[in-house]
């Protein structure tokens, strides 16, 4: 067994054949797939940047706590027919070693026998991934489990306790105003309305107001399907540069490939998650803005 793991630490991706001892016939391991697109990062080594505690929809959390996000790898999709979901990459501890942050080794290996193994799709536009096996792989917490996830959150260093209580506090806010005042952001519409704006990738945009936005919801707060969350509110009026269009992407659960239109996602816009449940999803998803809720601005 590896020695324990904690954010912060430098860890090494395993080589190639040393994944392989730990897959089953699906290339998963607890059901969480090793998939092509994390082949290239074996043999390198990253930083680790979080324990994975919880995860939405839910709160939900794998049966061991042993899955990490390492700094700033997220699946590509190339393997998966483009998908831009850009999900955070999960990494069980049984394929990373910690190393010495004095040395950095990367190995050489064969990974056709590795490729070979790892499964892709399990039918016509149904694909195979972590987002689609996340609910094989996790199972629903209880409040007694989801309490000592949480405290296990701030003794290894996800969270300090203040950022812990922050979230906290949020959290029961919103869930108090939800019981006064309704669901937050609930429009009227009943067929919601879209715009084409047709931005590409280094343009800047401002977030229309709040009540702009409103204004494009039904009743769910959605706009064609899509949610304007209470964290999105905190980006309105603000400025920022278009990270990527969203045309495709896999639905968690299912593997279904969903097509999206008029969507872009923006620089530095991840989901906010304590807003949304006590101690918040560890995903980090990127946000999906309509482009109705947006205007295209010159460069600041």
């Amino acid at each position: 067994m590896n020695a324990a793991i904690r954010p912060g630490d430098l860890v090494e991706v395993k080589a190639p054949e040393e994944i392989l001892s730990t897959l089953d016939a699906d290339g998963t391991l607890d059901h969480v797939p090793f998939m092509p697109e994390m082949v290239e990062f074996c043999g390198k080594s990253f930083k680790v940047s979080k324990w994975v505690a919880t995860v939405c929809p839910g709160p939900r959390g794998f049966r061991a706590d042993d899955v990490f996000f390492l700094d700033g790898l997220r699946c590509s999709g190339a393997a998966h027919d483009g998908c831009q979901k850009a999900c955070m990459i999960m990494w069980r501890q049984a394929w990373l070693r910690k190393v010495d942050d004095t040395v950095v080794r990367s190995r050489a290996g064969s990974s056709e026998q590795l490729q070979a193994r790892l499964k892709t799709s399990t039918g016509s536009q149904h694909y195979f991934c972590q987002a689609s096996e996340l609910f094989k792989a996790t199972v629903p917490l209880s409040r007694g489990k989801r309490i000592g996830k949480y405290l296990r959150e701030v003794r290894l260093g996800n969270f300090t306790a203040f950022q812990m209580a922050h979230r906290i506090a949020i959290f029961m806010f919103w869930k108090i105003r939800r019981a006064f005042l309704g669901l937050y952001a609930r429009g009227n519409q009943k067929s919601t309305p879209s715009e084409s704006l047709n931005l590409k990738s280094g343009e800047w945009v401002e977030v229309k107001s709040a009540d702009s936005i409103i204004a494009t919801l039904n009743e769910k707060g959605h706009n064609r399907g899509m949610r304007f969350s209470q964290d999105m509110r905190l980006l309105c009026g603000q400025q920022r540069r278009v990270m990527g269009r969203v045309e495709r992407i896999i639905l968690d659960g299912t593997g279904e490939m969903r097509q999206v239109q008029n969507t872009v996602c923006l620089e530095g816009s991840v989901c906010g998650c304590a807003h949304l449940t006590c101690g918040g999803c560890s995903r980090e998803e990127i946000v999906y803005w309509r482009e109705i809720w947006l205007r295209r601005v010159a460069n600041p």
